[in-house]
């Protein structure tokens, strides 16, 4: 169990720290000894046991320092800890209550302000001071009436540093459990291909065998779905490293053929979906620097989600192109225009637009295919509208331009 004492010491550490954290409190001291015309000032915790300086302006000589505390019962602060009001008074020994007090005796005072300070919240934090061992001239009601602005604003400060401290700690956890989930899916991406690649491979060979046709079938849809779940577990691990990793790596190479690449993917895509029509028209002269492997997964990509969300009544096209020292790759779809706002989430992880026929995937397919580009040193870019249709640009500047 924690001792009482421990939790006061902490709650004063805090409370001093908090104070030496604002950087208008010296200010706010600097513009009390000038009002005042006192040589020391002080922003204090009071407790109901203790006295501590938490700020200080020491032009007195009077030696204490942030952190250091006074005993309560000597102080006048005590005093306003009860009543909760201003004090001030600028030539004690002439004073009618205050010649007499203890205070002004036992530290040699003969002015004094101080002021109570609430937090936002109503709670009494402590006081706004001001000593002196000598007199000085004093107007008490526009003294005390100035300090206890002074007293407001440091309670405004300390809110809003309370307040700032809180959202970066939210912020903080947010990025730890958003990081702590990432880590998750790569390692559970990782554990899986192992199990999963070892299905895939005794499916495959129970296809080559001697079986009967529901056997034969089964082991087919065995192997498809196997091919399905890696294909899962490569996005969610590109997903990881580009998230972990501050994007997808690229190994670029000098290509001589983009439109071969481009060629074999489309191939590939077209096996896939043999009632759709892929057309291409590339006319890209140079050599090119990129990865193949990785930019053939992004064409990939493009083209079946064009797959999924357009008309494959009509003809999804691939054109290529040299534009303004970059290479333009485009892909373009037609079927039901996509609206500005939803344009502006396609490349979010996880975002799928809504649909009332279930989509397959888990939403990012874009997203990779934008990390990809990205990590090209490229963009990609979507426009939609209902006469030109949906393309996706991807635009990889050229090597040396």
């Amino acid at each position: 169990m924690t001792h009482p004492g421990a939790m006061l010491q902490t709650d004063i550490d805090v409370s001093v720290e908090a104070i030496a954290q604002l950087s208008v409190v010296p200010r706010i001291l600097d513009a009390v000894v000038r009002a005042t015309g006192m040589r020391f000032a002080a922003v204090a915790r009071v407790t109901d046991n203790r006295w501590t300086a938490c700020a200080v302006r020491d032009d007195l000589g009077f030696g204490l320092k942030p952190g250091e505390d006074l005993v309560l019962e000597t102080t006048i602060c005590n005093d306003i800890r009860s009543h909760r009001h201003p004090v001030v008074f600028g030539h004690a020994s002439q004073h009618a209550v205050y010649s007499t007090h203890h205070t002004p005796k036992y530290y040699g005072l003969e002015s004094y302000a101080s002021v109570p300070i609430y937090t936002v919240g109503g709670e009494f934090f402590g006081t706004l001071c001001a000593i002196d061992s000598r007199p000085v001239s004093v107007d008490e009601d526009r003294l005390a009436t100035e300090m206890i602005l002074y007293g407001e604003l440091i309670a405004s400060q300390m809110a809003l540093e309370g307040r700032v401290e809180y959202a970066e700690r939210a912020l903080r956890t947010s990025m730890d459990e958003g990081v702590l989930r990432e880590q998750f899916l790569a390692v559970v991406g990782h554990d899986l291909r192992s199990p999963l690649q070892a299905a895939g491979m005794a499916a495959e060979a129970l296809a080559d065998m001697p079986l009967p046709p529901r056997a034969g079938r089964l082991a087919k849809v065995i192997t498809a779905s196997a091919k399905r779940m890696t294909d899962l577990i490569d996005d969610i691990m590109d997903f990881a490293r580009a998230r972990l990793a501050s994007g997808i790596p690229v190994a670029q190479l000098d290509q001589s053929d983009l439109a071969a690449m481009v060629g074999r993917v489309v191939a590939e895509v077209s096996a896939a979906h043999p009632t759709a029509t892929i057309v291409s028209d590339l006319d890209i002269p140079r050599a090119l620097r990129f990865d193949p492997v990785r930019l053939q997964q992004l064409l990939a990509n493009l083209l079946n989600n064009a797959m999924t969300h357009g008309d494959t009544r009509r003809a999804i096209r691939v054109d290529g192109r040299v534009e303004d020292n970059a290479v333009v790759l485009e892909v373009t779809n037609f079927g039901t225009p996509i609206d500005p706002a939803t344009q502006g989430m396609l490349f979010q992880p996880f975002y799928r637009p809504e649909s009332a026929t279930p989509r397959p995937g888990l939403g990012l397919g874009l997203y990779i295919a934008s990390e990809i580009a990205r990590a090209h040193g490229g963009t990609l870019t979507v426009c939609s509208s209902t006469d030109e249709g949906t393309c996706f640009t991807l635009r990889l500047p050229l090597t040396g331009a």
